[in-house]
């Protein structure tokens, strides 16, 4: 069995920060991807940022420059750290993992609102 856990969810003000950690767990094996997504109401869930097994981190567009992500002391940990928030950084946020197996899960989601 596979658990995804995040944690993080908060209220900021808008230019405010807020970090997110998403834990895998389990039967997970070896973690070919882990990252977030998010998704705004009437909008579809996109892509955030991820890190691959090698250690290449990918980010939306929307997100450069401002937010980063490192892994935690271990490959199935990882910290989103969101800084200058913006009113349309107000999401879902859910972790995503992509197993070696070609498994992959979800988090339950965590809900980040930036206020203006």
């Amino acid at each position: 069995q596979v658990q995804v856990v995040e944690s993080g969810v908060g209220l900021v003000q808008s230019g405010g920060s807020l970090r997110l950690c998403c834990t895998a767990s389990g039967n997970i094996g070896d973690i070919v991807v882990i990252g977030w997504y998010r998704q705004a109401p009437g909008k579809q869930r996109e892509l955030v940022a991820n890190v691959t097994r090698p250690g290449n981190l990918n980010f939306a567009d929307s997100v450069k420059g401002r937010f980063t992500l490192a892994r935690g002391n271990a490959e199935n940990r990882v910290h989103l750290q969101m800084n200058s928030l913006k009113s349309e950084d107000t999401a879902v946020y859910y972790c995503y993992v992509h197993l070696l197996d070609s498994r992959e899960y979800w988090g339950q989601g965590t809900q980040v609102t930036v206020s203006s």
